[in-house]
């Protein structure tokens, strides 16, 4: 029977048999989320979805089926002919929509009839976004991790590169989040991930590791600027083996004046991210940087962050985060560009 229906656990599981994955929900709702390497062949747009209700709530189901038909059979022959000219008969699709509902069954009928191998996942991206969830707490369940924890500006993110770099296995929570952690950590010009996008991010990476094989990971903590960490890899990562990072102060400012020349180059910008910091740090301590800043004082200003906001609490909550913590192995960090070395030697 052509096309068929499947569940979303199992084709999850299938994805790599697929040729194509078509999201044919509108743009609005792809942007939020969707499944890795899925088109989006929106059979509405986000305009037509509202139109459609909106002809719906006025003038009833019937008017707005007519309308919608028109809308539907008009977006699906765009997309096949901009899209599938080439595919050979055998091309196998998977389609969903919100649901699983009207929109998904439309797109599916008409490459169906063309004679294109197509499934429908049985209740859309609702039920594929609940499985991903369930998947996604087992998997960060079970992950061999290794975390590395160390004060900032001991260059965890660098080490976590080069340990990339030498073929290990790397779950890069930042990069995915877009967001480097901190009360500085946002990106300049780029917005981080729906809550949703970022844990099918994290779905994707972890699904991809070799169970046999440790998984480094940075010891984040629960947030990473807007975005949560799923509680079973938070469990998960404080419940792990720990690498403690060391590195000395004038090591650890060079790294993040680095890391963060973005802000230096930015100082308006700075100083706001600064101000965030005024109910924890107090008015006059924060309107002191502010003004090192101006004064492009960032050196001096990096030193007194670290030792008067970043280091004061780090032990404790550490200690009380990471159980492996107290009794970690240490690695000096005794140059910025060590990185490559402390991972040859770590992986050795």
């Amino acid at each position: 029977m052509n096309p068929q229906a499947i569940e979303a656990g199992q084709a999850l599981e299938r994805l790599q048999d697929f040729d194509a994955v078509l999201d044919v929900r509108s743009p609005g709702e792809y942007a939020l989320d969707h499944l890795p390497e899925a088109a989006n062949w929106w059979v509405l747009d986000d305009a037509e979805r509202a139109r459609v209700g909106t002809l719906y709530k006025e003038r009833g189901s019937f008017e707005a089926k007519r309308l919608g038909a028109v809308l539907v059979a008009r977006n699906i022959a765009g997309h096949i002919e901009a899209g599938a000219g080439s595919w050979p008969r055998h091309h196998g699709i998977l389609a969903y929509c919100w649901r699983g509902g009207s929109r998904s069954a439309a797109m599916a009928h008409v490459l169906g009839q063309i004679g294109f191998r197509v499934h429908v996942v049985q209740g859309g991206y609702k039920a594929l976004r609940a499985a991903i969830v369930q998947q996604l707490a087992a998997r960060a369940a079970t992950q061999p991790l290794r975390v590395l924890c160390g004060p900032t500006g001991c260059g965890k993110s660098r080490l976590l590169q080069a340990l990339r770099r030498q073929g290990a296995q790397v779950l890069d929570l930042e990069d995915l989040a877009a967001h480097r952690g901190s009360v500085l950590g946002a990106l300049a010009g780029v917005e981080q991930p729906t809550q949703k996008a970022f844990e099918t991010a994290l779905w994707q990476q972890l699904r991809a590791f070799d169970a046999q094989r440790p998984v480094f990971v940075e010891s984040e903590s629960r947030r990473i600027g807007r975005l949560q960490v799923p509680q079973a890899l938070l469990e998960r990562m404080r419940a792990a083996p720990c690498l403690r990072l060391q590195a000395g102060l004038e090591v650890r400012v060079r790294i993040l004046r680095e890391d963060y020349a973005e802000l230096s180059a930015d100082v308006p910008r700075l100083q706001e991210r600064l101000r965030a910091l005024r109910e924890l740090r107090g008015h006059a301590s924060v309107e002191r940087w502010c003004s090192m800043a101006a004064q492009h004082h960032f050196d001096a200003l990096v030193a007194e962050l670290l030792e008067q906001h970043y280091d004061p609490s780090y032990e404790a909550s550490m200690q009380r985060n990471f159980a492996a913590f107290a009794d970690a192995p240490r690695l000096c960090i005794d140059s910025a560009d060590a990185f490559d070395a402390v991972a040859a030697r770590l992986l050795a």
